[in-house]
């Protein structure tokens, strides 16, 4: 069986889930073939994301005479096909944001993919994130190519699902997994009641050298880290406004982000400002090790993110012992509980992510190592990269049925509450 993965970019700097994921497909047997629309090379700075390069196919490389050849090869092999992915592309485009031209052109990378899917006998494609690639590979399969399935991981799949005409994709494909209990609710929300039994949950994962190491001591330095694409969503400027009030009362600390992204810019000025130029490293793009570092050296992660999926940092950050604090958001509940394995507050608020922060600086290591190794335990039974990826395996093989147990597995039970 041989199944190719779609991604708009791959590899990249914060995809390596993706990458760990492929691994473990492969680990049960399936040979996997790398496409991705685009290429990221120059952010790379992991060696495993250097190799994985080297293995992955882009489609835009072919250049403008390369996608008008594979369309007119498509059109003159498969006239009909050609006709109802056409006015598909067309419909598509017509109600989303991003306009006709641009799905025309997703069209035309869908022709191209046919083309790589047909010469490779690639029997599934499996796309990660419901935009631009699992448009491709809905096209593709209209065009007469492989059954489709994709990986819905939010926040913008739920922010614009009617402009991503998220219902068609979901009707159109094999199967659609989502990351968390959260993810599948939100795609219960878009999709017909008839297509709910195609949405199987599939953690992302971490992997298995984390569960085989000693958990490293949490060390007495205050040093928190922020591990994430400086982005809006990730509230990395409440973060340094929770820093700034930190600083006034007197706290000595290090507040490490790790990261790299459109809002740097805004965030130096803001650190400027407040004068926290001795409290606020940015490190920038770090490799796996160099983030793997950062958390050993901080007490907890912090995460005081808008808007999430399920951050993949956190069950990193959980798998190295380290507490999390981050919010109330998507499916992060689902994995951190409070006072338990790390803290939740209300997104948006800075004084409750300062008072949470300053806790952390202030509890005594032995605690935060009891809520760390918690954290190791629930992502061990939970979140193993390779224990996920034999579940996606099972969903990529033919006339595959989906019982409840594989939407079930692993999922959170409810926390107990008390009065």
């Amino acid at each position: 069986m041989t199944i190719a993965y779609l991604v708009n970019q791959y590899p990249k700097v914060s995809h390596s889930f993706i990458r760990r994921e492929i691994a473990g497909v492969e680990a049960t047997g399936i040979r996997v073939v790398r496409f991705a629309i685009r290429s990221c090379a120059a952010e790379l700075v992991d060696e495993e994301d250097k190799i994985e390069l080297k293995k992955t196919r882009f489609i835009l490389e072919v250049g403008a005479v390369g996608l008008l050849v594979s369309l007119l090869q498509v059109l003159v092999t498969k006239p009909v096909n050609f006709s109802k992915a056409l006015w598909l592309a067309v419909k598509i485009g017509w109600h989303s944001d991003r306009g006709i031209l641009l799905h025309l052109i997703y069209f035309a990378e869908a022709c191209v993919l046919l083309g790589w899917c047909t010469r490779d006998s690639i029997t599934h494609l499996h796309a990660h994130f419901g935009i631009n690639p699992t448009a491709v590979a809905m096209l593709c399969r209209v065009l007469g190519g492989p059954p489709y399935s994709f990986t819905v991981h939010g926040p913008e799949e739920f922010d614009k699902a009617t402009i991503l005409a998220l219902d068609e994709k979901i009707q159109r494909a094999a199967f659609v997994v989502a990351i968390s209990s959260f993810g599948r609710s939100q795609l219960y929300r878009w999709c017909d009641r008839k297509n709910w039994s195609k949405i199987q949950i599939v953690h992302c994962g971490v992997d298995e050298i984390f569960f085989q190491e000693a958990l490293t001591p949490v060390p007495e330095e205050p040093q928190l880290v922020c591990v994430g694409r400086l982005s809006e969503q990730k509230g990395h400027l409440l973060l340094i406004e929770a820093a700034g009030k930190l600083a006034a009362q007197g706290f000595q600390f290090k507040l490490v982000l790790v990261g790299d992204g459109p809002l740097r810019n805004q965030i130096e000025t803001r650190i400027a400002q407040l004068k926290l130029e001795k409290h606020v490293e940015i490190t920038g793009w770090a490799s796996n090790a160099e983030v793997k570092q950062q958390l050993l050296a901080s007490r907890a992660l912090v995460l005081p993110s808008f808007a999430e999926g399920l951050p993949v940092v956190i069950m990193e950050a959980l798998a190295l012992g380290r507490p999390v604090l981050s919010t109330y958001v998507a499916g992060i509940p689902e994995l951190v509980e409070p006072e338990v394995c790390g803290w939740l507050i209300p997104p948006g608020c800075p004084e409750a992510l300062a008072d949470a922060m300053g806790k952390i600086l202030q509890l005594p290591v032995a605690k935060l190592q009891e809520m760390g190794k918690t954290g190791f335990e629930r992502v061990a039974q939970r979140h193993n990269a390779i224990v996920e990826a034999s579940k996606l395996a099972m969903l990529f093989q033919p006339n595959t049925e989906f019982p409840p147990s594989l939407s079930t597995v692993n999922t959170p039970q409810p926390l107990a509450i008390s009065n």
